[in-house]
């Protein structure tokens, strides 16, 4: 349990002894930290059931709980508000507990959920653009916590490989008469977009595409030699840049994974009902009693014949539903695709391949942008490719550690890991610290920085506790237990690290690790005023100085904690 756990237990049993509900008895951290270190509003709501004023319940439920050993004083404030701090007895024993716990005070799941989470998403008739960095980044720090949270995680791309942008590149090649087992991911870059371009203005080559496209699913050995090569020289790329970022998948699954479930599940939801013809095409239609707009219906297979990614995506789930046993499914997906998975998730529903037990969300995010605060594309405009900027964060953070003199007389190997871990952390951070539904700036310099609000900062951060702990190893002084704080820059430190079982379920809760984010920050900046007050290695009280270790200890396992929960990873040092 953690410290604010326990004390809105004590809180709800003082608004139960009242004979209210113990609901009312949530605790908070204090918004005015100046005047108060924990706060309860719950009187406010009470009054209205109990019929009494706001302030009578809030100094009965205050009077109880000064009444606790804990407790050091309770007033109340405003038209109810009940103040509450502890005493520096109390913030040590839960110093010392939360310190000492595996999971810093997180109470883990007991039913432990296994959780699916789709992200990456990409296309194989092309390498990875910067389009896909932020489902992969997101996606990876929800996988993260959910992970830390105890539940049975599984992480999938899901590569688009299966649909119309097959065809395309297999026309494109078909007409150029390209030897199958020749062509290379530059080949893709070219024929790709030129071929998706052809296709708007030649309606005859995107009637060929389409062909191609259901030869392909139905097996035709041509369309499969294309698309074999194809496949193998776009995923080799993709897993590269994917492990340049620091992230892995349980599974490496595509839409073709599910090829052989397409016919047999169109044709079950055909005999059942649940589809029918129109146009030509087989459609489910999707819209409900209680919406408010009009709904297109899900098509399952064109009127060629061809199967498109919905179809895939409604095998999908069925096979995650009857394969693996998912119960929660998190699409970590641009929100632009919010109607394509409504239609989706319903046609699931509709179809009984995901029954009410089972949760499917999209968790959709915004762009990032350019400058000119459009989709961040080249100079020339064209679509910016995910490995180019990898390297561009690496070469950037490499010039900023030789700019502050970091790490200049390290061997050139330790060096190169350095600055790819600042650059990657760089690129992660500026994208984690903004609510993932919001629109962002791609600003490389201010990513990059080891001051403000940044990834580098943060790791600069960690960095440094390691090396007092180090040197305080080398000097064979060990941590020790953590003592009732004398300063207020000390009890502020023990306040701010028993924050993360909060953060964290609340990043959980609303799929949103902006908030885990945001907390390494205040952790980080918490940590330096402590440091600039307390002198950890010159302190001449031995006890204290032991105190003093142990809440660095304490500090720097919960800032890695949380740069992990982001995907970042920490240098040894710098």
């Amino acid at each position: 349990m953690s410290l604010q756990s326990h004390l809105t237990e004590l809180a709800g049993k003082a608004f139960a002894d009242l004979g209210l509900p113990a609901e009312f008895g949530e605790v908070l951290p204090s918004q005015r930290p100046e005047l108060a270190q924990f706060q309860c509003n719950g009187a406010m709501a009470a009054a209205k059931q109990a019929g009494k004023a706001p302030r009578d319940i809030a100094s009965a439920v205050a009077v109880t709980l000064a009444g606790e050993p804990e407790i050091a004083r309770t007033d109340v404030a405003g038209p109810g508000f009940i103040n509450i701090d502890l005493t520096d007895e109390a913030i040590a024993l839960w110093a010392n507990r939360t310190a000492a716990d595996e999971h810093l005070g997180y109470e883990r799941a007991g039913e432990r959920l296994r959780v699916l989470v789709d992200y990456g998403g990409p296309n194989v008739a092309k390498a990875m653009h910067v389009g896909h960095l932020r489902a992969t980044i997101i996606g990876d720090s929800l996988a993260r916590l959910f992970e830390f949270a105890g539940h049975n995680v599984i992480r999938d791309p899901h590569f688009g490989d299966w649909g119309f942008q097959m065809g395309l590149v297999i026309t494109a090649v078909v007409d150029e008469g390209l030897d199958p087992a020749t062509i290379t991911l530059a080949d893709l870059q070219r024929i790709y977009p030129a071929a998706s371009d052809r296709a708007r203005e030649d309606d005859e080559f995107a009637d060929r595409a389409r062909e191609a496209t259901v030869r392909l699913q139905q097996g035709d050995e041509e369309s499969l030699s294309v698309w074999s090569q194809m496949k193998s020289v776009s995923e080799k790329s993709q897993r590269e840049d994917f492990a340049a970022l620091g992230v892995d998948f349980d599974l490496w699954y595509g839409e073709s994974d599910v090829a052989d479930r397409l016919n047999p599940l169109v044709e079950r939801l055909e005999a059942g009902g649940v589809a029918e013809i129109s146009d030509g095409a087989l459609i489910v239609r999707v819209e409900t009693e209680e919406d408010n707009r009009v709904w297109p219906p899900l098509i399952l297979r064109t009127s060629v014949g061809s199967f498109l990614y919905s179809t895939t995506d409604v095998a999908t789930v069925e096979m995650r539903v009857e394969e693996l046993g998912v119960d929660l499914m998190l699409y970590v997906v641009d929100r632009r695709q919010g109607d394509h998975f409504t239609q989706v998730f319903r046609t699931a529903r509709k179809a009984g391949i995901a029954g009410n037990d089972v949760v499917m969300e999209h968790i959709g995010f915004g762009t990032m942008n350019g400058p000119d605060g459009k989709p961040f594309r080249t100079r020339e405009g064209g679509v910016v490719r995910l490995g180019d900027v990898i390297e561009m964060v690496k070469t950037a953070a490499r010039a900023r550690l030789d700019e502050a003199h970091i790490a200049e007389d390290y061997p050139e190997d330790e060096r190169a890991l350095i600055a790819r871990q600042v650059g990657v952390a760089a690129l992660k951070f500026g994208d984690l610290i903004n609510n993932r539904t919001s629109d962002y700036v791609f600003d490389l310099d201010r990513f990059i920085s080891f001051e403000g609000k940044t990834g580098p900062y943060l790791q600069y951060a960690s960095v440094r506790i390691k090396s007092i702990l180090r040197k305080a190893s080398e000097q064979e002084l060990e941590p020790g237990v953590i003592i009732a704080p004398t300063r207020e820059a000390e009890r502020a430190l023990m306040l701010e690290l028993f924050r993360i079982p909060e953060v964290v379920q609340r990043s959980i809760d609303l799929r949103a690790p902006n908030h885990v984010a945001e907390y390494a920050h205040s952790l980080a900046g918490t940590w330096n005023k402590f440091f600039e007050q307390c002198h950890i290695l010159s302190e001449p009280d031995p006890v204290r100085q032991a105190s003093w270790l142990r809440l660095a200890a304490w500090t720097e396992t919960t800032l890695e904690t949380l740069l992990h929960l982001l995907g970042i990873e920490v240098p040894d040092r710098m």
